[in-house]
């Protein structure tokens, strides 16, 4: 693959209620990211905008932020998804050989909107709306169906959200830093059975800017290059009742495709942090399984060793992950400015000494039914 390299990068402070609107929100952070890859307006020739119709509150949304991201003086496109699947359309527009120097925003206001309708509407109209499913009862049956299948206890869930909520306190950007316990989580308020308050991800507002070169252009203008080696993306069945929610057949078909694109032999070794989407707790657990961080069953022994912690053999979402800010439309391509950071040596207290490889995830749909997988490194 030719390379490609994320130079520039820009979020806000994610928040349960930010006052700005979505065009402000987006403006803010397209300013910040050209500055910080510094470069100007000018010399942007194409954009990316991640916005979704339902959670913006109006249709075709992506044509109302265009003068706030530059995208009414070039070509733009409008990708759904958390973000990682606006950064992919962004690097196969450079490969695609017609364009230099790509811009990727994502902004997301889930304090304007009712994220048990709006995710209800992600279902089949027919048999499964009616149902009631939105993302936290539908979250509950892949928990309890992975817990039931691998032996993973709650305890070991609750472990992630102690961990990921314990490194948003070095995170500046981060809407929900806590210093909790285990029994905590434990204790907190039941939403469906077996996911608990503190399993759960809170809903923010927030927005996060890439800039994305081709190699000429990074080596000439980019200041903080970080090179993408790998990406993959995959997708399973649609209805849950066609797949076994514990099985993370998509997500190991996408991170073999970004890892033999990187070079990757042994993802545990191979890589020095990762940036996972963890929309509740078990997540974490499920998707280190999925990407080959261990074998199937393993991660929750993983994370009562403590591997996965700041000090540990490969730490997981040293940022705080999803579970300590959710902007539903940015919180992929956080995890690709996390990583970003932790790359360039800028994440200060959070910082994972010597990160050369840095892994971020993604997921689209209900239940992680699909998954982008990204591999960064120096």
């Amino acid at each position: 693959m030719d390379r490609v390299a994320i130079i520039g990068l820009a979020q806000t402070k994610y928040q349960r209620y930010n006052p700005a609107s979505h065009a402000e929100l987006a403006y803010e952070v397209t300013c910040n990211a050209l500055e910080d890859a510094g470069l100007s307006i000018d010399d942007i020739d194409n954009t990316i905008t991640v916005c979704n119709d339902f959670w913006d509150g109006r249709t075709i949304s992506s044509m109302a932020i265009t003068e706030a991201t530059g995208s009414h003086r070039v070509p733009t496109t409008n990708v759904e998804g958390d973000g990682t699947y606006g950064a992919l359309m962004g690097l196969m527009r450079i490969l695609s050989g017609h364009h230099r120097v790509t811009l990727v925003v994502a902004q997301s206001k889930t304090s304007e909107g009712i994220p048990s309708v709006i995710t209800n509407a992600m279902f089949d109209p027919v048999y499964e709306r009616m149902l009631g499913l939105d993302a936290i009862n539908s979250s509950a049956l892949q928990m309890r169906r992975y817990m039931s299948k691998f032996g993973v206890t709650e305890e070991q869930c609750a472990r992630v959200s102690v961990k990921n909520h314990g490194n948003a306190r070095n995170n500046p950007y981060a809407h929900l830093p806590l210093d909790i316990s285990v029994e905590h989580v434990l204790r907190s308020r039941v939403l469906a059975d077996p996911i608990k308050l503190l399993d759960a991800s809170p809903m923010s507002d927030g927005a996060c800017a890439i800039v994305m070169a081709d190699e000429s252009m990074a080596k000439k203008k980019g200041r903080k290059s970080v090179w993408i080696k790998g990406v993959g993306h995959c997708a399973d069945a649609y209805h849950l009742g066609d797949r076994d929610l514990a099985d993370t057949a998509a997500l190991e078909a996408a991170a073999k495709r970004a890892y033999d694109m990187a070079g990757v032999n042994d993802p545990m070794k191979d890589i020095d942090v990762a940036e996972l989407y963890d929309a509740f707790s078990y997540m974490e657990l499920m998707w280190m399984e999925g990407l080959g961080l261990c074998r199937q069953g393993e991660a929750g022994a993983m994370i009562d060793r403590g591997v996965t912690e700041m000090k540990g053999n490969l730490p997981v979402n040293p940022s705080g992950g999803v579970l300590s800010a959710h902007a539903v439309q940015v919180a992929g391509l956080a995890r690709i400015a996390e990583a970003v950071l932790q790359l360039r040596g800028e994440a200060g207290a959070r910082q994972v000494d010597g990160a050369k490889v840095a892994l971020a995830h993604g997921i689209e749909g209900a239940c992680g039914q699909g998954h982008c997988v990204f591999v960064l490194a120096k």
